[in-house]
């Protein structure tokens, strides 16, 4: 009789669980199962798609473009969110939400939008190449867009709030009582942030770095836009497998990789997050 409250609460919970479950299975694992099924069975059964990657150039071009944009695009995304988001903790109340209202209002602009008005000022004649030929500091407009440059401004535009957010909300939860402390006992400012302040901001950090990556490895407008067809990634060439060569089993292989690189930098960086507070 003393375990039949347990055993009646745990059948509740799983009741208000399963719609959960149905939703995920659903809409995730079974759509999921599919691809990986197409991968290895589209043209014809066997992993003659997965051996594609390994033989093919242009295969694994396309694909180390995307792994190499996206992390570009991660470590500059991650270094301004995190200058930001320490301005934004260091800002008075008044400064704060000027930031914050600077920071947030891109998010509230189409990414189609953005792309074009990039191309708008990093083309030849535009906005930037005028000023650094106006100062003198260039003798001919550089080469902004239709290339990796002009992908990774684009893209990091778009990821920087992502990457601010939680570094500031890491930074948010670090009692200055601390900070205080490491001072009084002789720290100056640049210890203090350094051996104290900044290894408390590492899971804001973490995050950031895990949600800007697996965002980044997915863009599709933004390479179109910027890239003008000389920078292609692994999501623009999903596209065309599907949609334009019919060539599902390729398209579906690529989609898996690109699924299990996201698992697999998501498990070894979090491990390394886990050894690194360990060590602390």
């Amino acid at each position: 009789m003393t375990f039949a409250p347990g055993a009646a609460n745990l059948r509740v919970f799983a009741l208000f669980l399963l719609p959960a479950l149905l939703f995920v299975g659903v809409f995730f694992v079974y759509p999921v199962l599919k691809i990986m099924l197409i991968s290895v069975t589209d043209p014809q059964p066997g992993f003659a798609n997965y051996a594609l990657l390994i033989e093919n150039p242009a295969l694994r071009r396309v694909f180390f473009t995307t792994i190499r944009i996206a992390g570009v695009t991660t470590l500059v995304s991650v270094a301004i969110g995190y200058l930001l988001a320490y301005r934004l903790h260091m800002a008075r109340p008044r400064e704060m939400k000027i930031v914050l209202f600077c920071l947030m209002f891109p998010l509230w602009t189409s990414v189609l939008v953005r792309a074009f008005a990039w191309v708008a000022l990093l083309q030849n004649n535009g906005i930037v190449n005028a000023a650094l030929l106006g100062l003198g500091a260039v003798d001919h407009p550089l080469p902004m867009v239709r290339n990796e440059l002009g992908v990774v401004i684009g893209m990091v535009h778009v990821m920087v709030p992502y990457a601010t957010l939680p570094i500031y909300a890491a930074m948010r939860a670090i009692d200055p009582r601390v900070l205080q402390a490491a001072r009084s006992l002789g720290a100056t400012a640049w210890p203090a942030f350094w051996r104290i302040f900044f290894p408390l901001t590492l899971p804001g950090v973490g995050a950031g770095v895990i949600m800007v990556f697996i965002t980044s490895i997915g863009f599709y407008i933004t390479p179109i836009v910027l890239g003008g067809g000389k920078v292609v990634m692994v999501a623009e060439y999903i596209s065309v497998q599907i949609t334009e060569t019919l060539r599902w089993g390729l398209g579906s292989m690529l989609a898996m990789v690109l699924l299990a690189v996201v698992l697999l930098f998501v498990f070894a960086f979090r491990r390394l997050t886990v050894l690194r507070q360990g060590a602390v």
